[in-house]
């Protein structure tokens, strides 16, 4: 099955730099169930052999069934493309890790380029340059889907996760896309606010690995 496809280069995109607002709607089904709606900004990034491309991304914010008081439950939304120009034929095998074995320079995927996209969520934290510059030091948690298709995490003050949506492998030169629709996001545990913010990161490997890296506009989950 072909990992990429072509759709198109066309791409409405706005630079994170600029000041952005956010607009936000309400929309409920009654009035003790109201929900968020949170639409983001479109971004580009552009790195050694590619071009990575966010559009439509946006956010439904929703109480928690649970309905305790410390958690919240967020649908997320958005398309992610990455122009990939430069690259060598990669074979996925084994995870390697960063441990510079011989052949790797350092990369921390299994034998191919990757594309991963996901979201860094944090509590009673500003998801800001501090939080990313966090995970590098590895004590931040890590989450993905469950089997149901859901992402849950139990967070206290002041921790920081990193939540996987969705990776795909790059086996040469194309544009590859990920888009996900009202993927389920639920945090428990926080009873301050919370914040989360959307990231992508690009691995070309070879001789001349580089890690490109796009994110998001932070949002409040509330």
């Amino acid at each position: 099955m072909n990992n990429f496809r072509d759709t198109g280069r066309a791409a409405r995109v706005a630079g994170l730099g600029a000041a952005a607002a956010v607009a936000m709607g309400l929309f409920s089904t009654g009035a003790a169930n109201a929900d968020t709606f949170v639409p983001l900004p479109d971004g580009q990034r552009v790195g050694p052999g590619v071009t990575i491309t966010r559009t439509q991304e946006s956010a439904k914010i929703s109480p928690s069934l649970a309905a305790n008081g410390a958690g919240r439950v967020a649908w997320l939304s958005g398309i992610v493309t990455a122009d990939v120009t430069q690259t060598p034929e990669g074979k996925p095998g084994p995870w390697n890790g960063a441990a510079n074995a011989p052949g790797t320079n350092n990369s921390s995927t299994h034998g191919s380029s990757r594309m991963t996209t996901g979201y860094i969520v944090g509590c009673q934290i500003s998801i800001g340059d501090e939080a990313i510059s966090a995970g590098v030091g590895g004590g931040i948690t890590t989450s993905g889907f469950s089997a149901s298709g859901s992402i849950g995490l139990e967070l206290g003050p002041g921790e920081v996760a990193f939540v996987g949506v969705e990776g795909k492998d790059i086996l040469t030169t194309g544009i590859y896309s990920v888009e996900y629709q009202d993927v389920e996001l639920e945090i428990q545990g926080c009873a301050g606010y919370a914040q989360a913010r959307s990231y992508t990161v690009v691995e070309i490997i070879g001789d001349h690995y580089s890690k490109t890296s796009l994110y998001g506009m932070p949002f409040s989950i509330g």
